[in-house]
């Protein structure tokens, strides 16, 4: 049995011996499950690039596509360019274009390939004098820039249009504007305050149940623009509220890292599809609980995905916008990359006892896909940090 020297918060080493079963890798497509599925994709930053990483970031394109690849292998479609991307928090537009443009390169190569990126006004830096058109310019602008590309949509939240607008009427504008001249239905996407600070009382209001007022309106609208609506608000309560006033036709893609596994199997009234970044640290499991929930196996589907429940409230705990970081770790224990570096330095965000509860935690989810090399890999980090094996 393998073993490792831990960390405690108590300032001392205990042995930890792994218990976990790598759930092995299985070829499926989208078509294959009866919810659709979108896993919001890191980047994976180049370890060796000459740059400053608070200032520019550098990006292994070859790992990052590949890691797209696997998604794809495993019948999950690819969110690309969001927030688990450090979309804003150390991907910048020119970037984010880039990675788009690539992504969608690849996703034409192959038959199975979902794939939706994100467009936003994270180019347009909030000052004041900022005028509701130049918020609709600088969507218009990304709008363009993925459809031009040959790609859907998913509408980003706006720090910009958090910061300037004066009430709800002002969101009902802009998004009205937008999305009358969007070639295809779009993903909106609304990011809670817990993810980005800066998005703290968006469609208007500070109280969500007011915001989701608002947001239905706008969705009621321009429902024939919107294939669906991804909120990431980390409350099932709000987004079972929510899914049952949608108007038909338009999805609920659960952006709830703490409590997914029961809003995608749903009740009796309707389910959630996905749009989670925990889909890409525990992808695997994630396939075959859907294709557990395809053979109409509740059960299974349960008894795989629960346990990652654990490990991802772990992952997306307070302060919730470092969730990335730990995807990022969990993506080098597991060998999907050769180092754990992040763009914008982001490795540095979490503790050192974060990352041993993570592993703890991945291995009981059995989420470390060989456990001998995770732990090897694991050894390293903590001799770094001074923990001795």
């Amino acid at each position: 049995m393998t073993q490792i020297r831990l960390p405690t918060a108590a300032r001392k080493v205990e042995t930890y011996r792994l218990t976990g079963t790598p759930i092995a890798p299985e070829r499926r497509r989208s078509q294959d499950f009866n919810r659709v599925a979108y896993a919001a994709a890191h980047v994976v930053a180049d370890a060796l690039g000459e740059s400053d990483p608070w200032l520019e970031p550098a990006i292994d394109w070859d790992a990052t596509l590949r890691f797209r690849h696997r998604l794809w292998d495993l019948g999950l479609g690819v969110a690309e360019a969001m927030d688990t991307a450090q979309r804003g928090m150390g991907l910048g537009w020119p970037q984010a274009q880039e990675l788009i443009r690539r992504s969608l390169r690849e996703a034409r190569t192959r038959d199975d390939a979902l794939i939706a990126c994100g467009a936003g006004t994270d180019h347009l830096s909030p000052r004041p004098g900022l005028s509701l058109d130049d918020i609709v310019s600088a969507y218009e602008e990304q709008v363009g820039f993925v459809e031009g590309e040959g790609g859907r949509v998913i509408l980003m939240a706006s720090r910009a249009l958090a910061a300037g607008a004066k009430g709800p009427d002002d969101y009902l504008d802009v998004y009205g504007r937008v999305l009358s001249g969007a070639r295809r239905p779009v993903i909106i996407h609304w990011l809670g305050e817990m993810f980005d600070p800066a998005l703290d009382g968006y469609w208007g209001a500070a109280d969500h149940a007011a915001a989701m007022d608002t947001c239905l309106q706008m969705i009621e609208a321009n429902a024939a623009k919107i294939d669906g609506i991804k909120i990431s608000l980390l409350s099932k309560e709000k987004e079972i509220a929510m899914r049952r006033r949608l108007p038909a036709g338009v999805r609920m893609y659960t952006g709830d890292d703490f409590n997914y596994a029961e809003l995608i199997a749903g009740d009796e009234h309707g389910h959630s599809d996905a749009l989670l970044g925990i889909f890409d640290a525990i992808a695997p499991a994630a396939s075959a609980a859907l294709a557990s929930l395809e053979r109409g196996s509740t059960n299974e589907f349960h008894d795989i995905l629960e346990p990652t429940v654990a490990l991802s409230r772990h992952i997306f705990r307070a302060p919730t916008r470092f969730y990335k970081t730990g995807v990022v770790f969990l993506a080098w224990l597991n060998g999907l990359q050769d180092h754990f570096t992040m763009v914008g330095g982001q490795e540095s965000a979490r503790s050192t006892l974060h990352f041993t509860e993570l592993f703890r935690l991945a291995d009981k989810a059995n989420g470390l896909a060989d456990p001998d090399e995770a732990a090897r890999r694991m050894g390293h980090f903590l001799a770094v940090r001074g923990v001795a094996q």
